[in-house]
């Protein structure tokens, strides 16, 4: 069986998906939704250049999606094709797949200071390094410990990208379109394990490798002409720069003095809120926030979310599908793209609460099908010789719902439940224990299948669902068109007026907070 490494996302990549708290760019992006700088429904200034700067940054989401796909087209070609030319065992298949998540976990706290330090465009130009020595590993393997290393780095440029390019495009874009731009880099995550996909079924392992290799080195070539985000040179006192940023961004005949003022002002209400991290895991609002970001990014997981997506060859191999099935891969990447735009349409109409409900009830149900098909094969193997089409049913019907709730929304409330002046060390624990979550799920699952058959791997995931149903319904409060003053009110026990809140900025900025998903 075969193995990856997703968040995400994936949503990821959601994250997600984007992985907060790296930096002040998080805190900025709070700060900035409570004001705007010109009036929303009459922003002066040109979009377009906006749009340019935020799909230029998601192609480092299409490089993140590449390596995250590349396990689910190469596990038997590499296992028990040996295209390579030197054996690989599901076991060793599984370290390659999981070690990845690693590496992305490894870089949630650093690429926060690097993008203080060096700026979040320069910080994203460094980790094309990253992947091109993944690849270039990945190409030219002659053994198992190359492709190892190289889907390390991979999971070190992947997971960068995770954190920063979301804070990029949230920090260019102006309240009116920053939902719609935040919106591209979970997208973009699920086209690039799409095209991964698509691409595999027609080539080879080097090949398709060759192919994944150009995406980051496109990525830089196109990012090197645009700008620094204007929040970082004001946070740097290079006002002029931040000037120059801005009419990049804007159009020449955009007047940036009103904004950079707003910059200014919100760069310093983060530092004069900055608190020591003792003193806020001391406070409850921040304690519950973390339990409950834990607690989603544990069911998100725990659910299966890996294994079914980066197995799905495997789980359909396995189903009998045979040739017929050779397809399913790239419909189950369709269905992961729709579905994760769907997502950002509604999330904001229905609110969170509902979509994680559904969709983790609806994996449950997922799970059990695909449980009890595998019973039945298990049982007597001519019981399900009809039966092919429900493990494809089930698989499908899993990756929407879950693209659809708990592979984004998690990332999202992340965003939303920790306090500006906790953001920068509380959400990263929330991003490095997902990806260790995903490298324990990807490398346990092969071991686990052997251990209980595929059918007790599947009833241990619908279970785990179930559970994470009863969690959201008891635990996880509704943060749908409420300011974040009147979440920390929630958390911290105390009771809100029942006058309506008024949060329309906010909501027009809820959405940078996605990242991932991940799956």
């Amino acid at each position: 069986m075969s193995n990856a490494d997703e968040r995400e996302p994936l949503i990821t990549p959601a994250l997600p998906a984007s992985r907060s708290g790296y930096g002040t760019g998080e805190n900025a992006r709070d700060a900035m939704s409570k004001f705007v700088v010109n009036n929303v429904a009459g922003e002066s200034g040109r979009k377009l250049p906006q749009y340019i700067a935020g799909l230029a940054a998601s192609g480092g989401a299409l490089a993140a999606g590449t390596f995250l796909g590349w396990t689910a087209p190469t596990d038997k070609p590499l296992t028990v094709e040996g295209e390579y030319g030197f054996p690989i065992s599901d076991e060793q298949f599984s370290w390659v797949g999981s070690i990845s998540n690693l590496g992305a976990a490894m870089m949630c706290f650093p690429i926060g200071y690097m993008m203080k330090l060096i700026g979040r465009k320069w910080s994203m130009l460094a980790m094309v390094l990253p992947l091109l020595l993944g690849w270039l590993l990945i190409i030219f393997a002659e053994n198992v410990a190359m492709l190892m290393v190289g889907r390390f780095f991979l999971g070190v440029g992947g997971g960068a990208f995770c954190v920063a390019a979301p804070t990029y495009t949230a920090e260019i874009a102006q309240p009116s379109i920053r939902g719609t731009l935040g919106t591209f880099f979970q997208l973009m995550v699920t086209v690039g394990i799409l095209f991964v996909y698509a691409v595999g079924a027609g080539v080879d392992v080097q090949v398709l490798s060759i192919i994944c290799g150009v995406i980051p080195l496109a990525f830089g070539v196109i990012f090197f002409f645009m700008p620094e985000s204007p929040y970082y040179f004001v946070e740097k006192g290079r006002y002029s720069e931040a000037s120059s940023s801005l009419k990049w961004l804007r159009g020449a005949q955009y007047d940036e003095n009103a904004e950079i003022e707003d910059l200014k002002q919100a760069d310093e209400k983060v530092k004069a809120e900055a608190i020591p991290m003792l003193v806020a895991f001391r406070q409850k609002a921040t304690l519950r926030a973390l339990a409950i970001s834990l607690g989603l990014m544990f069911f998100q997981q725990l659910s299966g979310i890996n294994a079914v997506i980066f197995y799905n060859s495997a789980i359909f191999a396995s189903a009998n599908g045979g040739k017929e099935m050779s397809s399913a891969s790239i419909i189950v990447g369709g269905i992961q793209v729709v579905a994760t735009l769907l997502a950002s349409v509604v999330v904001d109409k229905v609110g969170r609460r509902i979509l994680l409900l559904v969709s983790d009830l609806m994996m449950a149900v997922s799970t059990i099908l695909l449980a009890v098909y595998f019973q039945l094969k298990q049982d007597d193997p001519a019981k399900v010789d009809d039966l092919s089409w429900l493990a494809v049913l089930a698989v499908c019907l899993f990756i929407a719902m879950f693209s659809i709730g708990y592979g984004p929304v998690p990332w999202l409330m992340v965003g939303e439940l920790f306090a500006n002046n906790v953001k920068a060390f509380a959400s990263p624990v929330a991003g490095v224990f997902n990806w260790l979550l995903a490298f324990l799920v990807t490398k346990v699952f092969t071991n686990l299948k052997d251990a209980m058959g595929e059918a007790g791997v599947f009833w241990l995931f619908s279970g785990i669902s179930l559970l994470g149903t009863v969690f959201v319904f008891l635990v996880v409060p509704e943060t749908k068109g409420k300011s974040l003053n009147d979440i920390q009110r929630i958390l911290a026990g105390e009771k809100l007026n029942d006058e309506p809140t008024v949060v329309s900025e906010q909501r027009d900025g809820e959405q940078d907070e996605r990242p991932a998903q991940v799956a």
